[in-house]
This record gives structure tokens, C-alpha cells and sequence, in this order.
């Protein structure tokens, strides 16, 4: 038999080969979802994407068995869709899957918002999320496997509330990451309520276990940036951070974020070429897609280096210091 055949023959067999076990491997995987989820699988707002979830899962199983969780939950988030869905409400892009109690939970979450440098722009627009990067100082998200770690609450300054002085406290949920988001921690990534304390001056207030040497205190206001974007956490509305935090209070739990860098580097090659995600089995939130033309993701090894400059260039300025309240 010529070479030319055998090798095609070869080729053949082989082929037929990986598309078989794929196929098993498949159905395998279908068979081990449990039917009750299945139905939350979809693009339509509420719903998880296939390879979301495929990943989210993979993720908590493989972690489940490496003894590094416990937790009944999981979570998952897809960064790839908008802010504000087309009902007007924030966009459900966060994800609590807990399969032993066959509960799943899709509620609204931030983005991060990016910087624009003089030698390079990588801010992120208010609706969708078109840069991606692990490089510390970013203030962008980073696609990838990371796992709860300890929850820190911490004071951020009074404000008033009907009528009343309080106290605000928030609790930020540290997130462990492995591979492009190995440097996590050193990121200060993690996750908290989409609120800020925006200081305005400095209270009199000596007997607050939180006054400074003088006895003042910071006071200001509270901005609700729910579904908005953040300095590179994941943030989430009052309501789901209290349903939230009890899951990963005491055990560790796996996270997904969606996507990672390598799918950026695929999709962008893909859209170069006029190849449709579909085809390639790439996924991208379609209306987010038509919003930015082509997501962009930036390696910390390019991208540290010029934030690392544009600091570096920055002018010394004096310490902030608060006017007194009147």
C-alpha cells in the first residue's frame, strides 16, 4: 500500500478515535450533571454558559478531592457580560451552585474598572469588561481558579444613617489563586460588598475605639456601586454578600472566573481570522462582544513594567489629610 494512503488511513483511524472518546467522554460528563441543574445552563440572564459551568465544576471537583475544600458551594462568575441586562436591572453574572442541596444562585457582581496611563489604556467601560490583567496595579479582573481564603472586616469610617452616626464595616473575602492568578494575594483580589465609604472630613468623636490620637474620627458618605465596576475584586449587592459570606466563613470554597487569558488570546485570533466564536468553540457574551470589537488581555510581564514606570513618574504628595467637620 503506498505511504500516501496508510498515512491517510492512519489519520483517519486516529481521528475516529479522538472523536469517539470524546463523545463518550461527553456523555459521561452529561450523565454526572445532575438534571435539576441543567436547567440554569443557558446565555439568557440568570442562566450560567456551558463552559462556565464546565469549568466551575472541574474546578470544585478537583479541589473536593485534593482535600483543599469542604464547602457544599461553589462559585463561578462570568465576566465576559454587561452590567445592566436588558430589563434594566443589573446583570446576573455571579454564581452560588451548591449541588448537595440542589441550589443555584445567580446574582449581580463588579468588574474591574482598569487605568488609563499615558502609554497605555486599559480602562474598562461601565457596561462591559474588554481588558483583563494579572499585573499588580491593574485594578482589572483576572480570568482563572482561585479558592476562598480568610474573611477580613475592617472599619472604613462613620456616616450618618436616619438621623443617626454608625460605624461602617466591611468584610473583604481573600481569594487564593493558582497558575495566571497565582499572585492574587499579593493583588489584594478577593471579594466584598459593593460599597465604599467616600471620606468628606474628620468628626470629633474621643470615645470611638476607632479615634486617633487627636480623638477624630473619618466621616463620609456610603456610594452603592452595585454592578459597577471595582479595583479589580469581585463585588456583590448587600443582599447577596449576606447570603454569601456565611458559605465561605468557615471552609474554603473554589471560584471560577471566566475568562481566562488563554481564552482571550484564542478569541482574538479567532475574530482576527473572521472565524465565528461558535465554530471554534469559543464563547463571549454576544452583546458585550458587539459592544467592545476584540477583549484584550494584559500579561503581567508586559503590563508591570509600565505601570511600574508610570508610578515611578508620579510626583511625591503629601499626606491626605481630612478637613474637620463643621
Amino acid at each position: 500500500m503506498p505511504p500516501s494512503i496508510c498515512s491517510h488511513l492512519i489519520t483517519r483511524a486516529a481521528l475516529i478515535a479522538v472523536l469517539s472518546l470524546s463523545a463518550v467522554k461527553s456523555q459521561a460528563q452529561s450523565e454526572a450533571l445532575p438534571a435539576w441543574l441543567q436547567k440554569h445552563i443557558g446565555l439568557s440572564d440568570g442562566q450560567i454558559a456551558p463552559i462556565v459551568l464546565e469549568r466551575a465544576r472541574a474546578h470544585y471537583f478537583k479541589k473536593l478531592g485534593q482535600g483543599a475544600v469542604k464547602s457544599p458551594c461553589y462559585f463561578a462568575m462570568d465576566a465576559t457580560r454587561p452590567s445592566i441586562a436588558k430589563n434594566g436591572q443589573p446583570s446576573r453574572r455571579f454564581y452560588t451552585i451548591c449541588e448537595g442541596r440542589q441550589t443555584f444562585r445567580a446574582v449581580s457582581s463588579g468588574y474591574g474598572n482598569g487605568r488609563k496611563l499615558p502609554k497605555a489604556d486599559f480602562s474598562n467601560g461601565r457596561q462591559c469588561a474588554k481588558h483583563f490583567s494579572n499585573a499588580e496595579g491593574s485594578k482589572l479582573t483576572m480570568g482563572g481558579s482561585y479558592v476562598t481564603a480568610e474573611a477580613r472586616t475592617s472599619f472604613k469610617g462613620y456616616h450618618r444613617q436616619s438621623g443617626d452616626i454608625r460605624p461602617f464595616h466591611r468584610t473583604f473575602v481573600v481569594f487564593e489563586g493558582e497558575g495566571e492568578t497565582r499572585n492574587s494575594r499579593d493583588r489584594a483580589i478577593g471579594g466584598h460588598r459593593a460599597m465604599f465609604l467616600k471620606w468628606q472630613c474628620r468628626m470629633k468623636m474621643p470615645d470611638s475605639p476607632h479615634a486617633d490620637k487627636d480623638g477624630y474620627v473619618p466621616f463620609g458618605r456610603l456610594v452603592d456601586y452595585t454592578a459597577g465596576r471595582s479595583n479589580g475584586c469581585t463585588t456583590w449587592s448587600d443582599t447577596a454578600t449576606q447570603e454569601i459570606l456565611p458559605l465561605i466563613n468557615k471552609d474554603p470554597a473554589a471560584l471560577y472566573i471566566y475568562p481566562e487569558g488563554s481564552d482571550i488570546t484564542q478569541i482574538r485570533a479567532a475574530l482576527k481570522s473572521g472565524k465565528s466564536l461558535g465554530s471554534e468553540g469559543l464563547y463571549w457574551d454576544k452583546t458585550c462582544l458587539a459592544k467592545i470589537g476584540k477583549p484584550q488581555f494584559w500579561p503581567k510581564r508586559k503590563l508591570q513594567p509600565v505601570i511600574n514606570r508610570w508610578r515611578r513618574s508620579l510626583p511625591k504628595q503629601p499626606p491626605l489629610e481630612l478637613p474637620i467637620c463643621k
